[in-house]
């Protein structure tokens, strides 16, 4: 049956913080990622200690299809395998880059956050109402710790929401505990979202 009430807001798209937090390791890269099929298979060949088969499970295609591309025989890949090819390549470049990018974030820089969403407030005394906002902040590396920990851990989205807005409400709403005390910020509908390591 289809729902006829077109006062709902539109599904807020999955995965936001998510995507934001890979892109921010990406932005770390020293060297670019390879960006040729041919380049891409090699590269996640080695990656897949040089098993076919391996491989071929981790993009969805045959054995076959890795073969001619490895052999230079097919070259321009079809949308869906080289969005797999651009995803898988680029979540494994650079290991030991992003896992020092990661640290240094964890312990010693924090990171900083822009984020465009509906900021939603409880306090044990008055506040603004809430409303769609756009923030630029630093997140502590205490925070920056938790969220990559959760990330690491296969969160969800909606895990990573409340600390999220804790690290926000932490630096841009109460200025590390300086002012608006008990004030609680809460975001929901994120309309865009970016880190920075």
């Amino acid at each position: 049956m289809i729902d006829s009430d077109d006062t709902q807001p539109p599904a807020p798209r999955r995965n936001r913080v998510l995507d934001a937090l890979k892109r921010a390791e990406r932005k770390v890269f020293t060297r670019p990622a390879p960006k040729s099929a041919k380049a891409q298979i090699e590269f996640l060949y080695t990656r897949a200690k040089r098993s076919t088969k391996a491989l071929a499970e981790q993009l969805g295609v045959s054995t076959r299809t890795v073969q001619r591309y490895r052999a230079g025989q097919q070259t321009k890949p079809q949308k869906r395998l080289q969005a797999a090819l651009v995803e898988e390549t680029e979540s494994q470049w650079q290991p030991q880059v992003r896992e020092q990018a990661r640290e240094r974030a964890a312990t010693s820089s924090g990171m900083m956050v822009e984020v465009t969403a509906y900021f939603g407030f409880t306090c044990t005394v008055s506040s603004d109402d809430g409303r769609e906002r756009t923030i630029t902040t630093p997140i502590s590396p205490t925070y920056a710790a938790q969220i990559l920990q959760l990330q690491e851990a296969g969160a969800t989205e909606e895990d990573l929401h409340p600390i999220v807005a804790e690290a926000i409400t932490e630096s841009y709403f109460t200025e590390w505990g300086t002012r608006a005390d008990g004030l609680r910020a809460d975001f929901t509908h994120v309309r865009s979202i970016d880190f920075e390591f």
